[in-house]
């Protein structure tokens, strides 16, 4: 893997949670637990994430590279898009943050060596650059066009062992449709089969779901924050994980009987009162000068 001179332009971030991205805690759980499961059962294959931004995944996916294992990023960073709508996406989303000396800091701050990286449109890993059946695990996070994402899970499969899995973003966002349309096309109509559902990642496999499925349900997820539920779709066993929601704190009734009695204006200042109490409760102790 090549090394290479990065931009100074911001600091290396400290902590993996400094690296910007919308890759969150239930999915990087997610994602450790299966890449680790895999190296336990003695699985070996590369890594491909299809979209990278910021490196805030990547760089996951690189803690868990075995030896002779390779990971390749494709993204288009700061290069034009080919095409009017994937330029449109890339403007309104992502132009003003997104560069390949940004990606190459963030990912070199917690690695020595950056991945193999291919600075160009998901599009072109369909020329048989990746071979075919060399991943255990393909991230797919780039655009969300119809089209394109339907290419970006072409290339997933081709790329992909047999029982290699398949991660997903977007694939229910209310702004990304053509995600959907895509995965579940592929779920219906492309063999996909559904192993695992958070609020942002759509999880599969082409081999066998249900070996994955009691890989997932070894780990105690409850104990970590996160509700677990179980569905059918077409024909698998589905995993979802969810955030555990707090519950709301529940004010006692002879307070409530007492905001609620009071008139507006009092109210108002009662409640101003109480949340000034609160912050002084909460504010660290003055020193003695």
């Amino acid at each position: 893997m090549p090394n290479a001179e990065t931009s100074a332009a911001r600091p290396a971030p400290v902590k993996r949670d400094d690296i910007p991205g919308w890759f969150f805690s239930l999915d990087r759980a997610a994602f450790g637990h299966l890449l680790s499961a895999q190296s336990a059962a003695g699985v070996t294959g590369d890594i491909l994430e299809l979209g990278s931004y910021l490196g805030r995944s990547a760089v996951l996916l690189g803690d868990h590279l075995q030896p002779g294992e390779r990971l390749t990023v494709c993204d288009l960073f700061d290069s034009e898009a080919g095409d009017a709508d994937n330029a449109a996406e890339m403007a309104m989303s992502y132009r003003k943050t997104l560069t390949r000396s940004a990606f190459e800091a963030n990912y070199l701050a917690f690695h020595r060596e950056l991945p193999e990286i291919v600075q160009a449109p998901t599009s072109v890993l369909a020329d048989g650059r990746i071979p075919a059946g060399s991943c255990r695990f393909v991230h797919v996070d780039a655009s969300h066009l119809y089209e394109h994402v339907a290419g970006d899970i072409a290339v997933a499969r081709s790329a992909l062992a047999e029982d290699g899995l398949v991660a997903l973003d977007d694939y229910r966002s209310e702004h990304t449709p053509g995600v959907s349309a895509a995965v579940w096309e592929a779920v219906f109509t492309g063999g996909l089969r559904p192993v695992l559902l958070t609020p942002m990642k759509f999880y599969g496999t082409w081999g066998d779901a249900a070996a994955v499925r009691e890989v997932l349900l070894r780990r105690d997820w409850r104990a970590g924050g996160y509700t677990v539920d179980e569905d059918t779709i077409a024909g698998s066993a589905v995993v979802r994980l969810n955030y555990q929601v707090k519950p709301p704190v529940e004010r006692s009734t002879s307070r409530r009987l007492a905001l609620d009695l009071l008139p507006p204006v009092a109210t108002r200042a009662t409640r101003r009162m109480l949340r000034t109490l609160r912050e002084r409760r909460a504010a660290p102790p003055v020193p003695n000068a």
